[in-house]
């Protein structure tokens, strides 16, 4: 019998040869290429690809390096704190971990995992409906947890995850609103991708998961799985509804257009989320820091902005905060770390955006967040 192969990194090693694994990672970056490494071909294809042409994935970052921020001189600044305020709460700085699904796809630390580093940096973890751990666990884990939700057809369903979520502790909730069905995945759809039997969706009664663990070729598992559970029809009456059944902060997360951002002020949203998905929704959607400035505009003072969608470093964080964001959510770079190391690894990599961060403000001389919400950018390229 030929006995089975190695993975790429363990045959180098086994050949005396240093993989770029072996070296310690000097900025978030680093662990993309890491990650590509380790998972298998279908299982980066699911994280790291987009919908449709994937035109918004690679404009988001494009439109992040055309913002440049102007630096101020000559400000006293000797220390920098990062600390800011979140939904009213304390954080350590303006950073939190954005929703993701199925997490042990990548790392059996998977959601477990994630959620400590975070809690060991101080910052929010989103914990997603298609969590691949329970969110009663994830709550264990040591970090502030806000809890995203995707509205389910079952609204009994919805009114259990509710009273779940309130029970765990879960310190908000956060509903997506930009997936009425999924985008089109074409790298899932070449890769019939499906979920292997020992990753589910935890959060959903036993067998709700089915169709998502039964590949077809050319078709995406995940996509059928999740046109079968969500409902496309959510209409702001939803969300009213929604917001008279938890006392928790609301946040309402993809959303694009500031007309959307009024209407969301209007139901009672304390927080609104500027996203297109990461680039995984509406191919061709403008880039999500492109609207951050018209959004932050038409809500002014009546609810927290955050930014989704590109951010991969503290240059990233700070351009965000110039232009009027309260805080970002980081998503893949996490996930990259979690997969090259679990745990150890993602608390790395949040120690990295920490220092990237206190670089970017010291040289923009800036002493907090708060100042960097003073400075001017302009657009380059």
């Amino acid at each position: 019998m030929r006995p089975s192969r190695l993975p790429r990194p363990a045959r180098r090693r086994a050949r005396g040869e240093r993989v770029l694994t072996d070296l310690p990672a000097v900025s978030l970056a680093d662990y993309a290429d890491r990650a590509r490494a380790v998972l298998p071909p279908a299982v980066w294809d699911y994280v790291a690809g987009g919908s449709a042409a994937e035109v918004t994935l690679a404009a988001n970052r494009r439109a992040l390096d055309r913002v440049a921020v102007l630096p101020r001189v000559l400000r006293g600044v000797d220390t920098v704190d990062l600390g800011t305020r979140l939904l009213g709460r304390p954080y350590a700085m303006p950073v939190a971990v954005a929703p993701m699904a199925y997490q042990r796809l990548v790392h059996p630390d998977g959601e477990l995992g994630l959620a400590a580093a975070a809690g060991a940096a101080g910052i929010p973890y989103l914990a997603s409906t298609l969590g691949s751990t329970p969110i009663e666990q994830v709550t264990g884990a040591g970090a502030d947890v806000w809890f995203q939700l995707y509205w389910l057809r079952d609204r009994a369903l919805v009114r259990d995850l509710l009273d779940r979520v309130v029970a765990a502790g879960c310190r908000a909730l956060v509903v997506t609103v930009d997936v009425p069905v999924l985008g089109r995945r074409p790298r899932d759809l070449r890769n019939a991708f499906r979920l292997p039997a020992e990753v589910i969706a935890a959060n959903l009664p036993e067998g709700r998961d089915a169709l998502a663990h039964s590949g077809a070729p050319g078709a995406s598992a995940i996509a059928a799985h999740t046109a079968a559970s969500f409902a496309p029809a959510l209409r702001w009456s939803d969300l009213a509804w929604l917001r008279e059944q938890v006392d928790l902060p609301l946040v309402v997360k993809g959303l694009l257009d500031p007309r959307d951002a009024v209407e969301a002020v209007r139901v009672g949203a304390d927080a609104v989320v500027v996203s297109n998905h990461g680039g995984r929704q509406l191919d061709g959607s403008p880039p999500s820091v492109t609207m951050l400035p018209e959004v932050v505009d038409v809500v002014g003072d009546d609810c927290q902005v955050l930014l989704d969608s590109g951010i991969r470093s503290g240059t990233d964080v700070l351009r965000a905060l110039a232009l009027g964001a309260a805080g970002v959510l980081v998503g893949r770079p996490l996930l990259w770390a979690l997969a090259v190391g679990g745990e150890p690894a993602a608390r790395d990599a949040l120690g990295l955006l920490a220092a990237e961060l206190t670089d970017a403000l010291t040289l923009a001389g800036c002493a907090d967040p708060v100042a960097a919400g003073e400075l001017r950018t302009l657009g380059v390229g």
